[in-house]
Protein backbone atom coordinates (compact mmCIF):
# COMPACT_ATOMS: atom_id res chain seq x y z
CA UNK A 1 0.00 0.00 0.00
CA UNK A 2 3.06 2.25 0.19
CA UNK A 3 2.74 3.40 -3.41
CA UNK A 4 -1.02 4.16 -2.96
CA UNK A 5 0.05 6.38 -0.10
CA UNK A 6 2.24 8.15 -1.94
CA UNK A 7 0.45 9.17 -5.05
CA UNK A 8 -2.60 9.88 -2.34
CA UNK A 9 0.20 12.49 -0.99
CA UNK A 10 -0.07 14.30 -4.09
CA UNK A 11 -1.76 17.65 -5.02
CA UNK A 12 -3.29 19.77 -8.26
CA UNK A 13 -6.24 17.96 -10.61
CA UNK A 14 -4.14 15.66 -12.50
CA UNK A 15 -2.39 14.37 -9.18
CA UNK A 16 -6.53 13.96 -7.78
CA UNK A 17 -7.34 12.29 -10.51
CA UNK A 18 -4.48 9.72 -10.76
CA UNK A 19 -4.61 9.97 -6.36
CA UNK A 20 -8.61 8.60 -6.65
CA UNK A 21 -7.81 6.21 -9.19
CA UNK A 22 -5.37 4.44 -7.16
CA UNK A 23 -7.25 4.54 -3.91
CA UNK A 24 -9.89 3.17 -5.97
CA UNK A 25 -7.43 0.18 -7.20
CA UNK A 26 -6.14 -0.19 -3.71
CA UNK A 27 -9.31 -0.58 -1.99
CA UNK A 28 -10.18 -3.61 -4.75
CA UNK A 29 -6.79 -4.93 -4.54
CA UNK A 30 -7.23 -4.96 -0.37
CA UNK A 31 -10.57 -6.37 -0.93
CA UNK A 32 -9.55 -9.04 -3.65
CA UNK A 33 -7.21 -10.22 -1.06
CA UNK A 34 -10.17 -11.64 1.46
CA UNK A 35 -10.37 -15.18 0.58
CA UNK A 36 -13.84 -15.93 -0.91
CA UNK A 37 -16.70 -17.39 0.63
CA UNK A 38 -17.23 -21.31 0.62
CA UNK A 39 -20.23 -22.80 -1.45
CA UNK A 40 -21.73 -23.47 1.80
CA UNK A 41 -21.44 -20.64 3.21
CA UNK A 42 -22.75 -18.37 0.27
CA UNK A 43 -25.45 -20.71 -0.04
CA UNK A 44 -26.27 -21.48 3.27
CA UNK A 45 -29.98 -23.09 3.47
CA UNK A 46 -31.72 -25.87 4.43
CA UNK A 47 -31.39 -27.57 0.72
CA UNK A 48 -27.78 -26.82 0.61
CA UNK A 49 -25.00 -28.93 3.50
CA UNK A 50 -21.88 -30.49 3.10
CA UNK A 51 -19.81 -33.02 4.23
CA UNK A 52 -15.85 -34.52 4.58
CA UNK A 53 -17.19 -38.02 3.47
CA UNK A 54 -20.73 -39.18 2.59
CA UNK A 55 -21.75 -42.56 1.97
CA UNK A 56 -24.51 -42.75 -0.74
CA UNK A 57 -27.25 -45.82 -0.07
CA UNK A 58 -29.46 -45.86 -3.58
CA UNK A 59 -31.51 -48.75 -4.50
CA UNK A 60 -29.23 -48.62 -7.74
CA UNK A 61 -26.63 -46.77 -9.63
CA UNK A 62 -26.63 -45.67 -12.84
CA UNK A 63 -22.73 -45.13 -13.79
CA UNK A 64 -22.88 -43.32 -17.04
CA UNK A 65 -23.30 -46.90 -19.00
CA UNK A 66 -25.30 -49.41 -16.73
CA UNK A 67 -27.59 -49.77 -14.06
CA UNK A 68 -25.95 -52.06 -10.65
CA UNK A 69 -28.49 -52.57 -8.13
CA UNK A 70 -27.50 -52.50 -4.51
CA UNK A 71 -24.33 -50.55 -5.51
CA UNK A 72 -23.33 -47.54 -3.02
CA UNK A 73 -21.07 -44.50 -3.78
CA UNK A 74 -18.54 -42.91 -1.49
CA UNK A 75 -17.55 -39.27 -1.73
CA UNK A 76 -14.91 -37.32 -0.05
CA UNK A 77 -15.05 -33.25 -0.37
CA UNK A 78 -15.97 -32.77 -3.97
CA UNK A 79 -15.08 -36.03 -5.86
CA UNK A 80 -15.70 -39.80 -5.93
CA UNK A 81 -13.55 -42.21 -4.08
CA UNK A 82 -15.56 -45.64 -4.47
CA UNK A 83 -18.41 -47.15 -5.86
CA UNK A 84 -19.21 -50.69 -6.27
CA UNK A 85 -21.70 -53.53 -3.97
CA UNK A 86 -22.01 -52.04 -0.78
CA UNK A 87 -20.13 -55.15 1.07
CA UNK A 88 -17.05 -53.96 -0.92
CA UNK A 89 -17.46 -50.10 -0.31
CA UNK A 90 -15.35 -48.79 2.88
CA UNK A 91 -16.53 -45.50 4.45
CA UNK A 92 -14.16 -43.77 7.19
CA UNK A 93 -15.82 -43.59 10.61
CA UNK A 94 -16.32 -40.19 10.55
CA UNK A 95 -18.51 -40.52 6.92
CA UNK A 96 -21.89 -39.91 7.59
CA UNK A 97 -24.74 -42.20 5.55
CA UNK A 98 -27.41 -40.64 3.15
CA UNK A 99 -30.07 -43.20 2.53
CA UNK A 100 -31.86 -42.99 -0.90
CA UNK A 101 -34.55 -46.30 -0.53
CA UNK A 102 -36.26 -46.36 -3.84
CA UNK A 103 -34.07 -43.72 -5.60
CA UNK A 104 -31.68 -44.59 -8.77
CA UNK A 105 -28.09 -42.41 -8.34
CA UNK A 106 -26.87 -41.57 -11.43
CA UNK A 107 -24.01 -38.81 -12.93
CA UNK A 108 -25.13 -35.29 -12.90
CA UNK A 109 -27.19 -34.52 -16.24
CA UNK A 110 -25.24 -32.46 -19.12
CA UNK A 111 -27.16 -29.68 -21.12
CA UNK A 112 -25.64 -29.48 -24.37
CA UNK A 113 -27.57 -26.27 -25.79
CA UNK A 114 -28.74 -23.67 -23.78
CA UNK A 115 -28.69 -20.20 -23.85
CA UNK A 116 -28.91 -18.95 -19.58
CA UNK A 117 -29.64 -14.98 -21.03
CA UNK A 118 -32.72 -16.28 -22.95
CA UNK A 119 -36.54 -16.92 -22.15
CA UNK A 120 -39.04 -18.35 -23.48
CA UNK A 121 -40.31 -16.94 -26.84
CA UNK A 122 -44.36 -16.91 -25.74
CA UNK A 123 -43.40 -14.50 -23.42
CA UNK A 124 -40.99 -12.42 -25.05
CA UNK A 125 -39.91 -12.75 -28.84
CA UNK A 126 -36.23 -12.93 -29.31
CA UNK A 127 -36.17 -9.76 -30.88
CA UNK A 128 -37.12 -8.04 -28.15
CA UNK A 129 -35.49 -9.47 -25.83
CA UNK A 130 -32.02 -8.68 -27.58
CA UNK A 131 -33.37 -4.96 -28.03
CA UNK A 132 -35.87 -4.13 -25.24
CA UNK A 133 -34.39 -5.90 -22.10
CA UNK A 134 -31.71 -4.53 -20.13
CA UNK A 135 -28.56 -6.64 -19.66
CA UNK A 136 -29.09 -6.10 -15.97
CA UNK A 137 -32.85 -7.59 -16.56
CA UNK A 138 -31.40 -9.97 -18.32
CA UNK A 139 -28.55 -11.27 -15.78
CA UNK A 140 -30.78 -10.90 -13.23
CA UNK A 141 -33.32 -13.75 -14.82
CA UNK A 142 -29.77 -15.83 -15.65
CA UNK A 143 -29.14 -16.46 -12.11
CA UNK A 144 -32.65 -17.39 -11.44
CA UNK A 145 -32.30 -19.68 -14.85
CA UNK A 146 -29.34 -21.21 -13.53
CA UNK A 147 -30.34 -22.62 -10.29
CA UNK A 148 -33.49 -23.84 -11.56
CA UNK A 149 -31.72 -25.84 -14.25
CA UNK A 150 -29.21 -27.06 -11.47
CA UNK A 151 -32.09 -28.25 -9.20
CA UNK A 152 -33.33 -30.26 -12.26
CA UNK A 153 -30.37 -32.71 -12.20
CA UNK A 154 -28.34 -30.98 -15.17
CA UNK A 155 -25.13 -30.28 -12.96
CA UNK A 156 -22.65 -29.35 -16.65
CA UNK A 157 -24.04 -27.20 -19.32
CA UNK A 158 -22.34 -25.91 -22.65
CA UNK A 159 -24.58 -21.94 -23.26
CA UNK A 160 -24.20 -21.58 -26.69
CA UNK A 161 -24.54 -17.63 -26.58
CA UNK A 162 -25.33 -14.34 -25.07
CA UNK A 163 -27.83 -13.56 -27.80
CA UNK A 164 -27.08 -9.63 -27.63
CA UNK A 165 -25.78 -9.46 -23.91
CA UNK A 166 -22.10 -9.47 -24.68
CA UNK A 167 -20.01 -11.25 -22.55
CA UNK A 168 -22.26 -11.80 -19.75
CA UNK A 169 -21.95 -15.23 -19.66
CA UNK A 170 -18.32 -15.11 -18.39
CA UNK A 171 -19.61 -12.84 -15.03
CA UNK A 172 -22.62 -16.13 -14.14
CA UNK A 173 -20.06 -18.24 -14.39
CA UNK A 174 -17.33 -16.85 -12.33
CA UNK A 175 -20.29 -15.92 -10.03
CA UNK A 176 -21.44 -19.87 -9.90
CA UNK A 177 -17.48 -20.59 -9.59
CA UNK A 178 -17.14 -18.10 -6.45
CA UNK A 179 -20.35 -19.65 -4.72
CA UNK A 180 -22.28 -16.46 -4.65
CA UNK A 181 -25.00 -17.66 -6.84
CA UNK A 182 -25.98 -21.66 -7.53
CA UNK A 183 -26.01 -22.96 -10.87
CA UNK A 184 -24.38 -25.33 -12.96
CA UNK A 185 -20.95 -26.04 -14.27
CA UNK A 186 -20.36 -24.05 -17.13
CA UNK A 187 -18.87 -24.03 -20.66
CA UNK A 188 -19.52 -20.81 -22.74
CA UNK A 189 -19.85 -18.95 -25.99
CA UNK A 190 -19.66 -15.42 -25.56
CA UNK A 191 -20.67 -13.69 -28.08
CA UNK A 192 -21.00 -15.94 -31.38
CA UNK A 193 -19.88 -15.70 -34.42
CA UNK A 194 -21.84 -14.12 -37.63
CA UNK A 195 -21.31 -12.89 -40.97
CA UNK A 196 -22.19 -9.43 -41.25
CA UNK A 197 -25.68 -8.79 -42.96
CA UNK A 198 -26.68 -12.46 -41.80
CA UNK A 199 -28.22 -12.23 -38.38
CA UNK A 200 -30.68 -10.52 -36.63
CA UNK A 201 -32.77 -8.33 -35.06
CA UNK A 202 -33.60 -6.95 -38.29
CA UNK A 203 -35.53 -3.35 -38.42
CA UNK A 204 -35.56 -0.36 -40.74
CA UNK A 205 -32.80 -0.96 -43.30
CA UNK A 206 -31.97 3.13 -42.20
CA UNK A 207 -30.89 1.70 -38.64
CA UNK A 208 -28.12 -0.53 -37.19
CA UNK A 209 -29.50 -2.24 -34.10
CA UNK A 210 -27.53 -4.38 -32.07
CA UNK A 211 -26.75 -7.75 -32.85
CA UNK A 212 -27.53 -11.37 -31.28
CA UNK A 213 -23.96 -12.31 -32.32
CA UNK A 214 -20.38 -11.10 -32.64
CA UNK A 215 -20.21 -9.97 -36.91
CA UNK A 216 -17.17 -10.92 -38.27
CA UNK A 217 -15.47 -11.50 -42.10
CA UNK A 218 -12.46 -11.97 -43.92
CA UNK A 219 -9.00 -13.53 -42.74
CA UNK A 220 -8.31 -10.41 -40.11
CA UNK A 221 -12.06 -9.58 -38.99
CA UNK A 222 -12.19 -13.40 -37.90
CA UNK A 223 -8.67 -13.98 -36.65
CA UNK A 224 -9.47 -10.80 -34.32
CA UNK A 225 -13.36 -11.80 -33.72
CA UNK A 226 -12.41 -15.46 -32.33
CA UNK A 227 -9.01 -14.24 -30.07
CA UNK A 228 -11.31 -11.27 -28.74
CA UNK A 229 -13.85 -14.11 -27.59
CA UNK A 230 -11.49 -16.25 -26.30
CA UNK A 231 -9.22 -13.44 -24.23
CA UNK A 232 -12.93 -12.83 -22.66
CA UNK A 233 -13.58 -15.83 -21.69
CA UNK A 234 -15.39 -18.26 -24.11
CA UNK A 235 -14.29 -22.11 -23.51
CA UNK A 236 -15.79 -23.00 -27.07
CA UNK A 237 -16.09 -20.50 -30.23
CA UNK A 238 -19.39 -20.94 -31.98
CA UNK A 239 -20.11 -19.57 -35.33
CA UNK A 240 -23.66 -19.54 -37.18
CA UNK A 241 -22.56 -21.65 -40.95
CA UNK A 242 -26.19 -20.93 -42.54
CA UNK A 243 -28.78 -18.77 -41.06
CA UNK A 244 -32.17 -17.25 -42.19
CA UNK A 245 -31.11 -14.74 -44.68
CA UNK A 246 -32.14 -16.13 -47.95
CA UNK A 247 -34.15 -15.41 -50.41
CA UNK A 248 -37.71 -14.67 -48.69
CA UNK A 249 -35.87 -15.80 -45.41
CA UNK A 250 -34.70 -19.06 -46.61
CA UNK A 251 -31.70 -20.68 -44.79
CA UNK A 252 -28.41 -19.91 -46.92
CA UNK A 253 -24.60 -20.66 -45.62
CA UNK A 254 -23.28 -17.67 -44.17
CA UNK A 255 -19.29 -18.27 -44.36
CA UNK A 256 -17.10 -19.29 -47.21
CA UNK A 257 -15.32 -22.36 -46.60
CA UNK A 258 -12.11 -20.45 -46.26
CA UNK A 259 -13.40 -18.80 -43.70
CA UNK A 260 -14.88 -21.85 -41.72
CA UNK A 261 -11.39 -23.10 -41.89
CA UNK A 262 -9.57 -20.38 -40.25
CA UNK A 263 -11.83 -19.97 -37.76
CA UNK A 264 -11.58 -23.47 -36.56
CA UNK A 265 -7.43 -23.03 -36.96
CA UNK A 266 -7.52 -19.78 -34.97
CA UNK A 267 -9.68 -21.53 -32.16
CA UNK A 268 -7.60 -25.05 -32.48
CA UNK A 269 -4.42 -23.29 -31.84
CA UNK A 270 -5.60 -22.46 -28.49
CA UNK A 271 -6.89 -25.22 -27.40
CA UNK A 272 -10.42 -24.95 -28.01
CA UNK A 273 -13.31 -26.67 -30.06
CA UNK A 274 -15.84 -24.84 -32.98
CA UNK A 275 -19.39 -25.28 -32.82
CA UNK A 276 -21.61 -24.71 -35.80
CA UNK A 277 -25.38 -23.61 -35.69
CA UNK A 278 -26.10 -25.12 -38.78
CA UNK A 279 -29.48 -26.35 -41.04
CA UNK A 280 -28.97 -26.83 -44.71
CA UNK A 281 -26.88 -29.38 -46.26
CA UNK A 282 -24.41 -26.71 -47.33
CA UNK A 283 -23.78 -25.18 -44.12
CA UNK A 284 -23.26 -28.72 -42.69
CA UNK A 285 -20.77 -29.33 -45.14
CA UNK A 286 -18.98 -26.79 -45.09
CA UNK A 287 -18.55 -26.74 -41.28
CA UNK A 288 -17.83 -30.42 -41.23
CA UNK A 289 -15.07 -29.63 -43.30
CA UNK A 290 -13.59 -27.02 -41.31
CA UNK A 291 -13.61 -29.52 -38.40
CA UNK A 292 -15.86 -28.47 -35.87
CA UNK A 293 -16.96 -30.63 -32.82
CA UNK A 294 -20.66 -30.46 -33.06
CA UNK A 295 -23.64 -29.68 -35.41
CA UNK A 296 -26.10 -27.84 -33.84
CA UNK A 297 -29.88 -28.55 -35.23
CA UNK A 298 -29.25 -30.20 -38.82
CA UNK A 299 -32.97 -29.81 -39.61
CA UNK A 300 -31.62 -30.19 -43.15
CA UNK A 301 -29.28 -32.80 -43.04
CA UNK A 302 -29.22 -35.67 -46.16
CA UNK A 303 -27.33 -39.33 -46.18
CA UNK A 304 -24.91 -38.00 -47.37
CA UNK A 305 -24.44 -35.41 -44.74
CA UNK A 306 -24.42 -37.33 -42.23
CA UNK A 307 -22.47 -39.87 -43.95
CA UNK A 308 -20.00 -37.41 -44.16
CA UNK A 309 -20.28 -36.49 -40.01
CA UNK A 310 -19.97 -39.91 -39.23
CA UNK A 311 -16.56 -40.60 -41.42
CA UNK A 312 -15.09 -37.18 -39.78
CA UNK A 313 -16.37 -38.00 -36.19
CA UNK A 314 -19.03 -34.65 -35.77
CA UNK A 315 -21.18 -35.05 -33.42
CA UNK A 316 -25.30 -33.95 -34.21
CA UNK A 317 -27.23 -32.14 -31.32
CA UNK A 318 -30.74 -32.27 -33.12
CA UNK A 319 -32.57 -29.83 -30.41
CA UNK A 320 -35.54 -31.53 -30.85
CA UNK A 321 -37.39 -29.60 -27.99
CA UNK A 322 -37.02 -26.45 -29.43
CA UNK A 323 -38.04 -27.37 -32.82
CA UNK A 324 -41.37 -28.46 -31.09
CA UNK A 325 -41.84 -25.69 -28.60
CA UNK A 326 -41.71 -22.59 -31.58
CA UNK A 327 -44.14 -25.10 -33.93
CA UNK A 328 -46.59 -24.85 -30.79
CA UNK A 329 -46.10 -21.05 -30.09
CA UNK A 330 -46.68 -20.66 -33.75
CA UNK A 331 -50.27 -22.35 -33.32
CA UNK A 332 -49.16 -26.15 -33.52
CA UNK A 333 -51.59 -28.32 -31.06
CA UNK A 334 -49.88 -31.11 -31.33
CA UNK A 335 -51.71 -34.27 -30.99
CA UNK A 336 -54.72 -32.77 -33.06
CA UNK A 337 -53.46 -30.63 -36.03
CA UNK A 338 -50.96 -32.34 -38.95
CA UNK A 339 -47.10 -31.92 -38.33
CA UNK A 340 -45.98 -28.65 -39.65
CA UNK A 341 -43.37 -29.12 -42.31
CA UNK A 342 -40.28 -27.92 -40.39
CA UNK A 343 -41.15 -31.13 -37.37
CA UNK A 344 -41.62 -33.56 -40.28
CA UNK A 345 -38.38 -32.24 -41.54
CA UNK A 346 -36.75 -32.96 -38.21
CA UNK A 347 -37.81 -36.12 -38.06
CA UNK A 348 -36.67 -37.17 -41.91
CA UNK A 349 -33.42 -35.95 -40.46
CA UNK A 350 -33.23 -37.49 -37.35
CA UNK A 351 -33.98 -40.90 -39.06
CA UNK A 352 -31.17 -40.41 -41.85
CA UNK A 353 -28.63 -39.69 -38.18
CA UNK A 354 -29.43 -42.77 -36.96
CA UNK A 355 -29.38 -44.88 -40.01
CA UNK A 356 -26.11 -42.97 -40.75
CA UNK A 357 -24.87 -44.02 -37.29
CA UNK A 358 -23.51 -40.13 -35.98
CA UNK A 359 -22.94 -39.25 -32.41
CA UNK A 360 -25.47 -37.82 -31.23
CA UNK A 361 -25.20 -34.72 -28.34
CA UNK A 362 -28.21 -34.30 -26.05
CA UNK A 363 -29.33 -30.71 -25.83
CA UNK A 364 -32.84 -28.95 -26.07
CA UNK A 365 -31.84 -25.48 -26.84
CA UNK A 366 -33.34 -24.44 -23.62
CA UNK A 367 -34.12 -20.71 -23.38
CA UNK A 368 -36.41 -21.12 -26.16
CA UNK A 369 -38.68 -23.13 -23.54
CA UNK A 370 -38.37 -22.99 -20.25
CA UNK A 371 -34.97 -23.35 -17.79
CA UNK A 372 -35.05 -25.95 -15.81
CA UNK A 373 -37.44 -28.09 -18.27
CA UNK A 374 -34.11 -29.55 -19.76
CA UNK A 375 -35.71 -33.31 -19.29
CA UNK A 376 -38.38 -31.95 -21.95
CA UNK A 377 -35.24 -33.23 -24.68
CA UNK A 378 -34.76 -36.68 -23.67
CA UNK A 379 -38.06 -37.25 -23.20
CA UNK A 380 -39.51 -36.31 -26.89
CA UNK A 381 -36.26 -38.60 -28.56
CA UNK A 382 -38.20 -40.99 -27.02
CA UNK A 383 -41.68 -40.70 -27.34
CA UNK A 384 -41.36 -38.93 -30.72
CA UNK A 385 -38.20 -39.90 -32.31
CA UNK A 386 -38.01 -43.82 -31.08
CA UNK A 387 -34.75 -44.06 -28.98
CA UNK A 388 -34.38 -45.54 -25.98
CA UNK A 389 -34.50 -44.48 -22.45
CA UNK A 390 -31.11 -46.55 -21.72
CA UNK A 391 -29.75 -44.35 -25.18
CA UNK A 392 -30.69 -40.75 -23.76
CA UNK A 393 -29.37 -41.63 -20.44
CA UNK A 394 -26.21 -42.68 -21.93
CA UNK A 395 -26.07 -39.35 -24.33
CA UNK A 396 -26.95 -37.13 -21.48
CA UNK A 397 -23.69 -38.26 -19.22
CA UNK A 398 -21.17 -40.23 -20.28
CA UNK A 399 -21.50 -39.34 -23.88
CA UNK A 400 -21.78 -35.58 -23.41
CA UNK A 401 -18.80 -35.58 -21.56
CA UNK A 402 -17.01 -37.70 -24.07
CA UNK A 403 -17.83 -35.58 -26.61
CA UNK A 404 -17.17 -32.24 -24.99
CA UNK A 405 -14.02 -32.99 -23.78
CA UNK A 406 -15.40 -33.41 -19.55
CA UNK A 407 -12.76 -36.49 -18.68
CA UNK A 408 -13.62 -35.37 -14.96
CA UNK A 409 -17.81 -35.99 -14.83
CA UNK A 410 -20.60 -38.25 -16.82
CA UNK A 411 -19.57 -41.40 -15.15
CA UNK A 412 -19.92 -42.66 -11.59
CA UNK A 413 -16.48 -43.55 -10.70
CA UNK A 414 -13.49 -42.94 -8.50
CA UNK A 415 -11.25 -39.87 -8.96
CA UNK A 416 -14.25 -37.64 -10.75
CA UNK A 417 -16.05 -35.01 -9.85
CA UNK A 418 -19.13 -35.77 -7.10
CA UNK A 419 -21.91 -34.49 -9.65
CA UNK A 420 -24.61 -36.71 -8.38
CA UNK A 421 -28.25 -36.75 -8.66
CA UNK A 422 -31.27 -39.00 -7.99
CA UNK A 423 -33.88 -40.08 -9.32
CA UNK A 424 -37.73 -41.79 -8.30
CA UNK A 425 -37.64 -44.98 -10.47
CA UNK A 426 -35.69 -46.22 -12.96
CA UNK A 427 -34.94 -43.94 -15.85
CA UNK A 428 -33.10 -46.79 -18.06
CA UNK A 429 -36.74 -47.78 -18.25
CA UNK A 430 -39.00 -44.84 -18.09
CA UNK A 431 -37.66 -41.39 -19.20
CA UNK A 432 -39.84 -39.43 -17.31
CA UNK A 433 -37.92 -40.83 -14.05
CA UNK A 434 -35.82 -37.72 -14.64
CA UNK A 435 -38.50 -35.24 -13.98
CA UNK A 436 -38.67 -37.15 -10.32
CA UNK A 437 -35.19 -35.55 -8.80
CA UNK A 438 -34.93 -35.70 -5.11
CA UNK A 439 -31.11 -35.19 -4.59
CA UNK A 440 -28.62 -32.71 -6.48
CA UNK A 441 -24.94 -33.04 -5.66
CA UNK A 442 -22.55 -31.01 -7.20
CA UNK A 443 -19.12 -31.23 -6.09
CA UNK A 444 -20.03 -32.99 -3.49
CA UNK A 445 -22.02 -30.14 -1.83
CA UNK A 446 -26.00 -31.34 -1.54
CA UNK A 447 -28.01 -28.38 -3.31
CA UNK A 448 -31.55 -30.75 -2.74
CA UNK A 449 -32.16 -33.85 -0.70
CA UNK A 450 -35.22 -35.41 -0.29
Amino acid sequence: MRYFQLIAAQSGPIRRSCRLRYLVLGGLLALGSRPAPTQAQAQAGPSVSAAVATLLRPAAVFDGQEMHAGWVVLVENDKITAAGPAAQVVSPPSARTLELPGLTLLPGLIEGHSHLLLHPYNETQWDDQVLLESQALRVARATVHAQRTLLAGFTTIRDLGTEGAGFADVGIKQAINQGIIPGPRLLVVTRALVATGSYGPKLSVDENVPQGAQEADGVDGIIRAVREQIGKGADIIKVYADYRWGPDGSAQPTFSQEELTLIVQTARSTGRGVVAHASTPEGMRRAILAGVETIEHGDGGTPEIFALMKKKGVALCPTVAASDAVAQYRGWHKGTDPTPLRIQQKHQSMAAALKAGVTLAQGGDVGVFPHGDNAREAELLVRDYGLTPLQVLRQATSGNAQIFHLADRGRVAPGLLADLVAVVGDPTQDVAALRQVQMVMKGGVLYRQP
